[in-house]
């Protein structure tokens, strides 16, 4: 009897131990998991905690947003203008157009943001980006345009969910502004991209490329 009672007992404090480890562990150990899992970007901390502004608190997830949206024009304006000059279907010619109008008015916009709340935002695309406008400008044909609505199209379905993400959440109103107008923006992108009838879409969900890289160089 004695024997029993000590196995039992050894497997109550066992398992209260456990309990009580996990909820010693902070919740966002997980948090970058959850967000994988769920095809939500994770946003990058830069360690500058969160902010007072004249537009309300500024958090690291507010800047990393602000970051990627100016990184999204730094290669996707220049796609946008390749494939203008090098589409033979006039969709993809039509995509390339509203790639460059978007991102124009983007661009400008979060400039503006950026200098507004001090951000630094980068000022070349990310090692990645120029690696899938090389890919672009070594494709041709039909390969090139084909290559240019997969990538482009991968790349705004990640901003959109992440844009829902800031949209819902940040407490600052210029990023508020920012990811509504970016909001429309990236929609509008999809739907002239998807208007061309070459997205894959068995193939959307792999792991790349990845379309919301870190920042790799910055700017006042």
């Amino acid at each position: 009897m004695a024997t029993r009672y000590t196995i039992g007992s050894g497997f109550v404090i066992t398992a209260l131990a456990v309990t009580l480890i996990a909820l010693l562990i902070p919740v966002d150990k997980f948090g970058g998991r959850t967000a994988a899992a769920a095809g939500r970007p994770a946003a990058e901390d830069d360690g500058g905690g969160t902010l007072s502004t004249a537009y309300g608190p500024l958090t690291p997830a507010d800047r990393d947003f602000v970051r990627k949206v100016r990184l999204a024009g730094l290669w996707e304006l220049p796609a946008g203008r390749q494939a203008q000059q090098r589409g033979t279907r006039a969709a993809v010619r039509t995509a390339g157009e509203h790639l460059v109008e978007g991102h124009t008015e983007l661009d400008r916009q979060v400039i503006q943001v950026g200098q507004a709340l001090g951000i630094d935002l980068p000022n070349q695309p990310s090692e990645q980006q120029q690696d899938w406008l090389g890919q672009l400008t070594r494709a041709k044909g039909d390969e090139y345009e084909r290559l240019f609505i997969q990538l482009l199209r991968r790349a705004h379905g990640k901003v959109f969910a992440l844009l829902a993400q800031v949209r819902a959440q940040t407490r600052n109103s210029m990023v508020r502004a920012l990811a509504t107008s970016a909001n429309t923006t990236v929609l509008d992108h999809i739907t002239v991209l998807e208007d061309s009838g070459l997205v894959d879409f068995d193939a959307l969900s792999d792991a790349t490329p990845a379309p919301v890289p870190s920042p790799v160089r910055t700017t006042k």
